[in-house]
């Protein structure tokens, strides 16, 4: 059986660890560790990246982290391939694993991300679709563990859009016991069943999940306030809609009411001036470069853990992580 990365919560079992070994292998590879440098398990494998939106962080972490495990990254653009056009999805993805190791795909619809896992025979790592964003959760998340060693008393805070990084955000948090509160407005809520899934977590795992329409509630005494950009790639058009997020800018008048030491976190692109200042990007409590690098981190150990899982677990064992 196959297994694939289509939200977060498909890797709640080993979630820790693999956040955990992407740390270390990263400050290994770092520090010039030989074991780390000639760790490549995707050697002889090309792994194969579709892409039907433009892409910066993504399409540069997969490609060199790819490439560092060895492997040959095949990036295809949406004009490159038939993709959901004179071949249907499923067909495309048989005739895909017939020459590839795995696959990331990067889309509009979830169910086409579903679709192409369906009838894939290779792993297929979802790198963003409307509904989720796991490889983002992961390098989110991974960035949080490596600013605080103590996340039994963490509180994370998000303001802005219901959106797909809000839905793998909460769903990673609640899985790893972090207390959760988000603050969107009236009529822009996360989708019911992952708030539900994300509850269930929270139960399991001892952690609260909080939902406000009020920014300052939500970031009162905070240690982390995550912010995206209010208009979405392909929503443009919805230029009313920036009309509900009033008072939801990531400011420095909002962190003066977190925790002291404080961090701010974005996705990224940011659009400065919108739902972020420059006074906060710029800040040295920003951390929104950290997560930018530790996409490429995060989706090593996932692409390992999926593709070559025998190597991913000695190296692990090798870490000490697994």
């Amino acid at each position: 059986m196959v297994n694939h990365l289509l939200a977060i919560d498909d890797v709640k079992k080993d979630f820790k660890n693999i956040l955990s070994w992407a740390i270390e292998f990263k400050r290994l590879w770092k520090q010039g560790d030989e074991v780390a440098l000639n760790f490549m398990p995707l050697d002889t494998m090309t792994i194969g990246s579709i892409y039907e939106k433009p892409s910066t962080r993504t399409r540069v972490s997969f490609e060199v982290g790819i490439d560092r495990l060895g492997g040959n990254a095949l990036t295809l653009l949406k004009n490159d391939i038939q993709l959901g056009k004179s071949e249907t999805v499923g067909d495309t993805s048989q005739v895909l694993s017939r020459f590839l190791g795995g696959m990331t795909y990067r889309c509009f619809a979830h169910a086409d991300v579903e679709e192409l896992a369906k009838y894939a025979t290779v792993p297929v790592l979802n790198a963003l679709s409307a509904k989720h964003h796991p490889c983002q959760a992961a390098a989110d998340l991974m960035t949080v563990m490596e600013q605080f060693d103590d996340r039994h008393n963490l509180i994370v805070a998000w303001v802005g859009d219901g959106n797909n990084v809000l839905h793998d955000l909460m769903l990673a948090c609640t899985m790893l016991g972090i207390e959760f509160r988000y603050a969107v407005p009236e009529g822009y809520e996360p989708d019911e069943d992952v708030v539900e899934r994300a509850k269930k977590y929270a139960i399991k795992n001892g952690s609260k999940l909080t939902r406000t329409v009020d920014p300052k509630e939500a970031v009162e005494d905070a240690h982390v306030v995550y912010t995206d950009v209010f208009i979405s790639m392909g929503e443009e058009h919805l230029e009313d809609k920036m009309k509900a997020f009033k008072g939801y800018q990531v400011n420095q008048e909002m962190v003066e009411g977190m925790d002291e030491g404080w961090r701010f976190m974005h996705c990224l692109p940011a659009h400065r001036g919108d739902e972020v200042t420059d006074w906060v990007m710029d800040h040295e409590n920003s951390i929104v470069f950290d997560q930018a690098e530790n996409r490429m981190w995060a989706q090593m150990s996932l692409m390992c853990y999926f593709i070559t899982p025998d190597a991913w677990g000695a190296m692990g064992e090798f870490m000490g992580i697994v």
